[in-house]
């Protein structure tokens, strides 16, 4: 059992000597005295999982990574191109550097969480349809592709779809434009 003033201090030692030592160039602002939180986590597995939740999101999902053993990283992706779904098994510094080539840069912001692509932007969405006079088509019937049976290989039709009463509720709701006054 460490404690947490020594261990701070050892592991600063050692990261400084290895910054060092790799012609790496030590911040000019590098704290004298480091925090160290420390709680026994086990074998970390449970550790990894639980930091991989706050890290970063969107990069992978928790369920696509199948497997960590032997310092191998089994995961799934789909494939941009053809969009199949694959599995692919990489050593663990490999899937971390996959994984850390996602993060942007200090200052860097993701596109699709800024401005008006905001998830909270949904006012100012309604406002540039109006400006722009778009009308997106919510209830938009598209014809459905057809379902094969598993067993049998026939053709298979849907004779009837339950819809839920609130999920009508709302799909009525959506579709009725809001006023000026309601959007502003």
């Amino acid at each position: 059992m460490f404690k947490q003033q020594s261990l701070a201090k050892v592991f600063r030692a050692i990261l400084l000597k290895e910054l060092v030592a790799n012609q790496l160039e030590v911040p000019k602002d590098c704290p004298k005295k480091w925090v160290v939180d420390c709680k026994s986590v086990g074998n970390g597995s449970k550790a990894i999982i639980y930091l991989g939740r706050y890290l970063y999101k969107g990069v992978i999902r928790e369920k696509d990574i199948l497997t960590c053993e032997n310092g191998m990283v089994t995961f799934r992706y789909t494939e941009s191109k053809t969009k199949k779904v694959k599995t692919r098994t990489v050593p663990g510094e490999e899937f971390l550097w996959l994984f850390l080539q996602h993060i942007l840069p200090k200052g860097f912001r993701r596109v699709r969480s800024y401005g008006f692509l905001h998830p909270c932007s949904k006012r100012a969405i309604f406002l540039l349809q109006l400006i722009l006079k778009f009308k997106p088509r919510l209830l938009e019937q598209r014809e459905r592709p057809g379902i094969v049976c598993p067993l049998c290989g026939a053709k298979m039709r849907i004779v009837r779809t339950l819809i839920p009463a609130a999920e009508v509720k709302r799909l009525v709701a959506l579709s009725l434009r809001p006023s000026v006054d309601q959007v502003m």
